[in-house]
């Protein structure tokens, strides 16, 4: 059997789509690309084997379990969804890699009925066990006795029962709408008088932990047991027949028409109300649910019966999070405080910098999380905010954290007196109704706020900073590739350049002015500029590099590669000898090591503590054809990595993956990094090449492996001591040992 043809087998889709060997010369074939979606619930099933990774500290092995669970949601509500909506409207065309919409269907079923099982034998037989013998324990009402049941009955009576809304079915009361991803009881109880049996669902609060802890705090039950445990408060004189968990996953994609909204804002809102009546697409029961219950939710909720997975133990393990938030550090990972960006703080000393002072020195490049977030990107919106040379700040929005301190300097900007212009993306899946909160809280305080562009989302992220000072105005800029949130830069890995090019300071002008005014700007100075530029440019790189057969390298770190022209030319490039390497986190759609096709193309992918998120693309310019660079990267005396990235080269960094969405239909930013910074950059592709702990490889016929360890290299262990070692060297005031 073929790898093609073990594929196929492997997803339960006939062989005539993956049989026989893939080659170069099928350049039209349905197996030049692999599946977008299966590609996807790959990504999912190496987030699980992290919960599976007994190297891992339990209570993180816990934690990848919960976001495995929240990813797969993310899968069904948004691209299930969508599937179905096609299969609903008799879509007949094939994707790319020549699978039906059925097709695709059944073998994200088969997938996840295999992932589901691993889930459940993972979570039984080897975390709950192991966490019990370190006193922490997942346990069930029916273990618990006297004291554990009187206190959770407290918790019951004053936190859980004044919440709980009871909904009976029967001809007075119609079968209840059931919201996405809430987590319910379905009950059915009997008149003891004249032994009428009726159904009723109780909602399980999403606002209380999924998980409650015992007085003790280190044994938790969950939620939906303790609500089942005291139906009979709620049902008084009825007698309980059953009652059992189930959870609905429905269609969350957020639909438009924006040509038709005269009021954009009004239109996102009428459309997060609609969008909690979408369509459901998954059903989730305990496996214990009978016929009669089950037949109950498929028929009313206009599910078939593919739709429903039967599951053992809780059915929402994001309440897991409750667990990981035990206190016992000695089972979760080495707690990491971010320094200040060496640029940004002076040796030995923690007063605040003068931000800007440091960027008139030169670029700053800070890296996310192994570098601290508020000591630079939010230090550099918080002393614009306060400074009296400041006339203007402009900044995009896409994704900010709950309280956020950004958005609070603009709004302090904007009652200063300074123009404060802010670009809040309403269309960012999520986090529309928080980014609709933020919109009007803006508007309050005087800050001009547009929504972005018809068509299009903006998700660049830019911030531009005008000042006055004593030689005249002074452009200060930040683009960066992850969201201004505070938050989630804790834990996703980003970059940003801090910088006062005034190339880029005049391109940062014109992008905002295209954002919120009438422009037909197109060209820009320095950036690479989405839609139109930035896939036309990207494009003229590849090809350059193909110029130079075998002397062309390129390298690219980023989150998804899917769009079909860009990898059309990256096959092209290896075709004409150029080596290429991709590590991309989640989706790839490109074959690797094909034979006459994809030879010189190699795919990794890091998962691990962080979450990674930035985007580099490096291209060597000619400089790739010795294919042993001549400086290997060393730190402080660790052993060297194998050099695989010229010392010589060009290096951008941007808000944009590599799909069609993100080339066509949003507005993002990239920017080329100045010669100062590539020792940095270099740094961060050469670890993640060498990477051999939390590095997967893909295989030419769509499947990941593990990277076997022989090195013992773990980036994110690499990157934190680099970040390390700067602070060190600043703090000695030896700025020469400094990577830049």
């Amino acid at each position: 059997m073929t790898d093609a043809t073990a594929s196929a087998a492997r997803l339960g889709i006939g062989v005539d789509v993956a049989a026989g060997e893939c080659t170069g010369a099928e350049v039209d074939g349905p197996r030049r690309y692999i599946n977008r979606e299966l590609s996807t619930v790959d990504f999912n099933r190496r987030v699980l084997a992290l919960a599976a990774n007994p190297d891992q500290p339990l209570l993180e092995r816990l934690k990848f379990l919960a976001i495995f669970c929240s990813n797969t949601d993310e899968l069904f509500e948004v691209r299930v969804a969508g599937l179905k909506d096609q299969q609903a409207a008799g879509v007949s065309s094939t994707a790319p890699d020549g699978l039906s919409v059925d097709d695709q269907l059944r073998a994200i079923r088969k997938e996840m009925g295999e992932l589901n099982e691993q889930r459940r034998r993972l979570l039984f037989d080897e975390l709950i066990p192991a966490l019990a013998e370190r006193g922490v324990r997942l346990s069930r009402w029916s273990d618990l006795h006297g004291e554990d049941r009187a206190a959770l009955r407290s918790v019951f009576d004053e936190r859980i029962f004044p919440v709980l809304t009871p909904l009976a079915v029967d001809p007075g009361h119609p079968f209840p709408y059931i919201s996405n991803l809430s987590l319910n009881l379905a009950v059915i109880v009997s008149d003891p008088f004249n032994s009428d049996r009726r159904f009723a669902r109780v909602k399980v609060p999403p606002l209380l932990p999924g998980f409650l802890a015992l007085p003790d705090g280190e044994r938790f039950v969950p939620l939906e047991q303790v609500i089942a445990a005291h139906l009979d408060v709620l049902f008084p004189g009825m007698d309980i027949a059953s009652h059992h968990p189930f959870r609905v996953t429905r269609n969350a994609d957020l639909t438009l028409e924006e040509d038709e909204a005269d009021d954009l804002l009004a239109a996102v809102e009428m459309e997060l109300r609609r969008r909690r009546f979408g369509r459901a697409v998954r059903l989730e029961v305990d496996r214990s649910i009978t016929d009669e219950v089950r037949t109950l939710l498929t028929r009313e909720l206009d599910l078939a019966p593919e739709d429903v997975y039967g599951m053992d133990g809780p059915l929402d393990l994001g309440g897991l999070w409750a667990v990981h938030d035990v206190n016992r550090p000695e089972l979760k990972d080495e707690p990491y405080v971010a320094p200040a960006p060496a640029a940004l703080a002076g040796p030995g000393g923690d007063a605040p910098p003068d931000v800007f002072a440091a960027i008139r020195q030169g670029d700053v490049l800070v890296h996310h999380p192994y570098e601290s977030f508020a000591s630079s990107t939010e230090a550099f919106v918080a002393q614009a905010s306060r400074d009296p040379g400041v006339l203007a700040i402009k900044q995009t929005l896409y994704r900010t954290s709950g309280d956020s301190p950004i958005v609070r300097a603009l709004i302090r900007a904007a009652e200063r007196g300074k123009q404060v212009a802010a670009l809040v993306e309403l269309k960012a899946r999520g986090d529309e109704a928080a980014n609709i909160g933020w919109a009007r809280a803006l508007e309050r305080a005087g800050v001009h706020v547009v929504y972005g562009l018809v068509g299009l989302k903006t998700h660049s992220k830019t911030a531009l900073v005008v000042r006055q000072e004593s030689d005249g105005i002074r452009r200060y800029c930040h683009i960066g590739t992850g969201n201004y949130n505070s938050a989630t830069a804790r834990l996703y890995e980003d970059l940003g350049i801090l910088t006062a090019d005034p190339e880029l300071g005049a391109d940062l002008t014109d992008l905002f002015n295209y954002l919120t005014g009438y422009s037909r700007q197109v060209e820009y100075r320095r950036l690479l500029v989405a839609p139109l530029g930035l896939r036309i440019r990207m494009r003229e790189l590849i090809e350059r590099e193909a110029g130079f057969g075998e002397a062309g390298r390129i390298v690219w770190k980023l989150n998804n590669l899917v769009d079909r022209e860009i990898i059309d030319t990256l096959y092209a490039a290896s075709a004409a000898g150029v080596r290429i390497d991709l590590i991309t986190r989640a989706i790839c759609c490109l074959r690797p090591g094909v034979p006459g096709l994809s030879d010189n193309i190699r795919v990794r992918s890091l998962v691990g503590r962080w979450l990674e998120h930035s985007r580099i693309y490096y291209f060597g310019a000619g400089h790739g054809g010795d294919h042993e660079p001549a400086t290997p990267v060393r730190l402080d005396g660790r052993r060297p990595l194998p050099p695989s990235v010229p010392d010589a080269g060009e290096y951008y960094i941007g808000s944009a993956d590599m799909m069609e969405r993100n080339l066509d239909r949003r507005v993002e930013a990239v920017v080329p990094v100045p010669p100062t910074l590539h020792p940095r950059l270099r740094e961060v592709l050469e670890v993640e090449l060498a990477d051999d702990r939390l590095a997967w490889k893909l295989q030419g016929d769509g499947t990941w492996t593990k990277v076997p360890t022989q090195w013992g290299i773990s980036a994110h262990d690499w990157l934190q001591e680099s970040a390390r070692l700067r602070d060190r060297l600043r703090r000695e005031g030896d700025p020469a040992r400094i990577m830049p």
